[in-house]
């Protein structure tokens, strides 16, 4: 029922009465998918955690800061690097391996390039997203922003990782789940972005209500195109998904409101971008009691492709066990359920072409019998 107050007003003549008095547009009151994971996400805390959630939320710390060093020499983050300090701003987190402090947001961004440009970032075993770059650059930018303590920052990483790991399994079909796009062709970088949401919305103190519009405002915000794979627009997809996760953050701490079923609705998130009715039969389920990241969160023992690191560690043991040399090697063949094909990268021209490169990282092996 329409308010007297607003009966026989044009939608323009009545947002510019609201705007005027500094009133939002009400939202209808649904208890949505995102305030429902909200609830449970907001009231976690370190104390609560089993020991393995925390460790595991240290290892992504440190894979996270290793394959960042490493970043450091990669022309695309470096371009985003010099454009953010050029840029300037409020003084709040550092930029890894820099010292400069810039906005959080926009160190949080340009921190996740660095990591994900050298491709030694963690993967979860199910979609191959790096969701441990977002929650690290996140992490440490609101954390220091905020004055957090140590474990602030891993509980939140902990929580961010449930997020984003249930809400790719409520998005992405089980016969693509390891493919780290889904049929309409988006980066798995649209599912990460969830996870550094919720970890930054729990560093900022947000209410339940809060993170569930900042949840809402990651889903109508992130994109990425899985065709960038391959390209330096897979790292900037990883800055875009923290520059996203801090921005919605922020504003749902101002009060930025939006649908209350942004994940869940027909044309919401879910339905979007996984081209499929969700599945939100396991969306909530066990909640709090079987962690995400304890369960699914891979660390790569070398830099490149997730889906390429078996036959690595296969292709060394072989090469050690066997005594060849590489010249006295033919063929080289390989089995296995991630990989699908062999791939055109046979001679790769750089960095992005050879960490994508299964004929480069069994030859690397072989050759060198080592990681």
């Amino acid at each position: 029922m329409v308010h007297a107050k607003w009966s026989g007003m044009t939608r323009r003549r009545m947002l510019a009465s609201l705007a005027a008095t500094g009133t939002a547009l009400a939202q209808p009151n649904v208890d949505g998918a995102a305030l429902r994971l909200a609830r449970t996400l907001v009231s976690v805390r370190f104390p609560e955690l089993p020991p393995t959630t925390i460790q595991y939320a240290k290892v992504i710390l440190a894979s996270t800061l290793a394959s960042a060093a490493a970043g450091t020499r990669i022309g695309s983050a470096r371009i985003i690097r010099d454009l953010v300090k050029e840029q300037g701003g409020k003084p709040e987190a550092r930029l890894w391996f820099d010292g400069a402090k810039l906005p959080a947001n926009e160190a949080a961004r340009a921190n996740a390039m660095l990591s994900d440009a050298a491709a030694s970032d963690d993967s979860d075993l199910r979609n191959v997203a790096h969701i441990g770059t977002c929650l690290t650059a996140v992490g440490l930018a609101l954390g220091e922003r905020m004055g957090a303590t140590g474990e602030d920052v891993l509980c939140a990483m902990v929580a961010g990782y449930e997020a984003a790991g249930r809400i790719a399994e409520a998005v992405t079909p089980p016969t693509e789940a390891l493919s780290g796009s889904w049929g309409h062709g988006f980066h798995a970088s649209v599912i990460v972005a969830f996870g550094g949401v919720v970890t930054a919305a729990k560093l900022l103190g947000l209410t339940a209500e809060q993170m569930a519009n900042a949840i809402g405002i990651t889903a109508t915000t992130m994109g990425g195109l899985a065709i960038g794979t391959n390209s330096w627009a897979r790292e900037y997809h990883a800055g875009n998904a923290a520059l996203c996760a801090a921005n919605a953050a922020l504003a749902a701490a101002r009060g930025y409101t939006v649908n209350p079923d942004m994940l869940e609705a027909p044309r919401g998130f879910l339905a979007v971008f996984g081209g499929v009715s969700p599945n939100m039969a396991s969306f909530t389920r066990g909640l709090t009691e079987d962690w995400q990241i304890s369960r699914y969160l891979a660390i790569k023992l070398v830099p490149g492709a997730h889906a390429l690191q078996p036959a690595v560690e296969a292709a060394i043991e072989a090469s050690r066990q066997s005594g060849l040399e590489p010249e006295q090697v033919a063929k080289i063949l390989v089995s296995g359920p991630q990989i699908r094909a062999v791939g055109s990268n046979r001679v790769p021209a750089d960095m992005v072409e050879a960490i994508h490169s299964l004929p480069y990282f069994l030859a690397s092996a072989v050759a060198d019998k080592d990681f």
